[in-house]
């Protein structure tokens, strides 16, 4: 009995390393990017708010890793378009969305005042895709929820889609591509380099649409 105590005991020591060193869960990402993200920006707000660009390039930094941007960059443009499209036009569009969701999400986290920020269990929707829940609360108790669609790429969780407060951001900018695809007569070229200017009005929309539903 002592011996098999002591064996079991010794697999158990052994497999510790192991354990620890365990691929992230959905919900693992999204906490530790959420607490890196607010411990950065609770040090560094007054001087991102006069020089953004800083805080742009700290999201880009922390952030980057876990956004499946491509993918992302991909479903925006809709198979309708990127078929057409070149290696260089698909990767050029992927690194001006890339850019632009740090600008669009930037702005938005400048506004941060101590939150209460709470991240839900994940939501297992497939063997590589899981939903994780986030609540955000402001200083007169109202809880905004935050939904982020996450997928597992070569064993490594990342962002593909996010819903703020009811609103599909990936659905938003797939509406936007489309509609400036058209306002340009289906030029390619100029809807990947206007794409900042999209953005913006889809912050506009996004704010509009958050308005019009409180």
């Amino acid at each position: 009995m002592l011996k098999t105590l002591r064996a079991g005991l010794l697999v158990a020591l052994v497999a510790l390393p192991f354990m620890a060193q365990a691929a992230p869960t959905a919900h693992d990402v999204v906490q530790q990017t959420t607490d890196q993200l607010i411990g950065d920006l609770k040090a560094n707000k007054v001087a991102y708010k006069q020089t953004p660009q800083d805080f742009y390039d700290a999201l880009n930094r922390i952030l980057g890793p876990v956004v499946d941007s491509e993918g992302i960059s991909r479903s925006i443009m809709t198979v309708k378009y990127s078929r057409k499209a070149s290696p260089e036009q698909l990767q050029r569009f992927e690194d001006n969305f890339k850019r632009s969701l740090m600008q669009f999400y930037g702005n938005a986290l400048l506004e941060y005042d101590n939150q209460d920020i709470r991240v839900l269990p994940a939501k297992v929707e497939g063997a590589d895709r899981a939903s994780v829940g986030m609540q955000v609360s402001d200083s007169k108790g109202t809880v905004y929820p935050v939904s982020y669609t996450m997928v597992q790429i070569d064993g490594q969780w990342m962002l593909r889609n996010v819903i703020i407060n009811g609103i599909n951001i990936g659905k938003l900018f797939r509406d936007q591509f489309a509609d400036s695809m058209q306002r340009n007569g289906n030029d390619l070229d100029k809807t990947i380099d206007g794409w900042a200017d999209v953005v913006a009005k889809a912050k506009d929309s996004a704010t509009g649409q958050q308005a019009s539903g409180q």
